[in-house]
């Protein structure tokens, strides 16, 4: 099988070592560099950066765990940049090392559909034509844009730019309190800069549980971190002394930058879809069913540019499920138990169901909570702040959610993710001894407290 993959992000690059493991000839076309937006421009950057960000927390805090410091703690963001580099650029190596143990040939250039078994790759200098049996369109997604915040690359900035900063600004607005402007907000916050969010919508990081919103605000506020939601920006002027941001409530924000995060675009137009009779939806996905293929019979596409869940590791799920389905070994995609994680500080991680879309759905169901602040562990880390919830199904007694934050909650949710996926009831968890002392006795205790017995909360009354 002569197969060709369309991008090397998290869905191309593993889609084609899949393919190659299961026998078929591979060749991957890639216009910039593999690992895609969240190795180059995304995940492995901003979590390198906080990383960093919370070492110098950890650093300026040594005097409460009784470490005395000579010196001032100082961060520099030249350096913090340049260890970002190193990092991303050790996992491109990697990946270009597994395909070549792999035998998956990278042709660098941009790929363009001419028909429904041809492509066309335009490099710097050169240009050349490639036939294939099979395609897997992996060409992802890029930061939205406005009208009103044109970026310039300098004053008005995606998140492409703010991670090449090599002078910390001092002061930021960020227009979206969603994922990617709430991590954005922690990291430079932690080196100093003065930071204004600004939300459309009622609440931070609305596509998590209303409690979850809830502590990360306060959380958000502790740190000085203005937040206005409900809020939009309507105006917006480049001065001498900065870029003046006119709000909905009459404010105006004034500050050295402001950094648009309001989600991603498709990268779908102007790779000749038309060509090889691949439909797209209004928003420009890719159209794919359960099995990633699109309504070209030998063309599959796979993460961001499908428009489902864009999540890197959901996208990496559909290339082996797109691989395996061009090698003859049937998959489809099961999008029931997806657990996500925000890097923020306190971390944010969930899966299943929200408190409010069980109850918007009619779902009879209980919840549970558990703080971490009553966990020894969490005492004995420095790390109290947020709490870990239980949405549970009333009379199946069937886990249908769980949303945590606090610190590790990006590792915490997977023993949930497996219960989920498992159809296990929170009696099952409760039942399950937890070592101690950890911090995943917390889920333990939540479960627990579904049913009013956990043993570290005192009685409800």
């Amino acid at each position: 099988m002569k197969l060709c993959v369309l991008g090397a992000g998290p869905g191309g690059y593993v889609a084609a070592i899949k393919a190659a493991q299961l026998g078929a000839e591979v060749t991957v076309v890639e216009e910039t560099e593999v690992g895609g937006t969240c190795l180059n421009r995304g995940c492995i950057p901003t979590k390198t950066l906080l990383a960093s960000t919370e070492l110098y927390n950890r650093i300026k805090e040594a005097d409460r765990f009784g470490i005395e410091l000579k010196a001032e703690a100082t961060a520099s963001l030249q350096k913090i940049m340049e260890r970002k580099n190193k990092v991303v650029q050790t996992q491109v190596k990697g990946i270009k090392g597994l395909f070549k143990s792999w035998s998956v040939e990278l042709k660098n250039g941009r790929g363009t559909l001419l028909s429904e078994r041809e492509i066309k790759v335009s490099g710097a200098d050169t240009e050349e034509r490639m036939t294939f049996e099979r395609l897997i369109i992996a060409t992802g997604s890029r930061p939205a844009e406005i009208p009103l915040f044109e970026f310039d690359g300098k004053k008005i900035i995606s998140s492409t730019e703010a991670l090449e900063l090599t002078e910390l600004p001092r002061s930021m607005l960020i227009i979206g309190a969603g994922v990617i402007g709430c991590e954005f907000a922690c990291i430079f916050n932690a080196l100093g800069t003065e930071i204004t969010m600004v939300e459309l919508l009622p609440r931070a990081v609305s596509t998590e549980d209303e409690e979850i919103s809830s502590v990360l605000e306060r959380e958000l506020k502790k740190k000085k971190i203005k937040l206005f939601t409900g809020t939009k920006a309507e105006k917006v002027e480049i001065k001498d002394d900065g870029v003046h941001t006119t709000l909905s409530n009459g404010k105006v924000i004034v500050t050295e930058k402001v950094l648009v995060s309001i989600g991603r675009a498709l990268n779908s137009h102007g790779i000749g879809l038309e060509n090889a009779g691949v439909e797209m939806g209004q928003r420009g996905e890719i159209k794919v069913d359960t099995r990633m293929k699109t309504t070209a019979e030998n063309i599959y596409a796979v993460g961001d540019v499908t428009g489902g869940i864009l999540l890197a590791h959901v996208a990496s799920r559909e290339g082996i499920v797109a691989a395996s389905n061009i090698m003859g070994e049937p998959a489809e995609m099961d999008y029931s138990v997806v657990p996500a994680a925000i890097f923020t500080s306190p971390e944010i991680a969930s899966v299943g169901l929200r408190e409010h879309q069980a109850r918007e759905r009619g779902i009879d169901y209980t919840t549970g909570h558990f703080q971490f602040r009553a966990l020894g562990k969490a005492h004995a880390m420095g790390e109290i702040s947020g709490l870990i919830k239980v949405v549970a199904e009333g009379k199946t007694d069937r886990i249908l959610g769980v949303h945590i934050i606090g610190p590790h909650a990006s590792d915490l949710v997977h023993e949930a993710a497996v219960a989920i996926k498992a159809g296990l009831r929170v009696k099952e968890i409760a039942d399950t001894i937890h070592a101690h002392p950890t911090l995943a006795e917390g889920l333990m205790e939540a479960a627990e407290d579904v049913h009013g017995e956990a043993i570290h909360l005192p009685k409800k009354q």
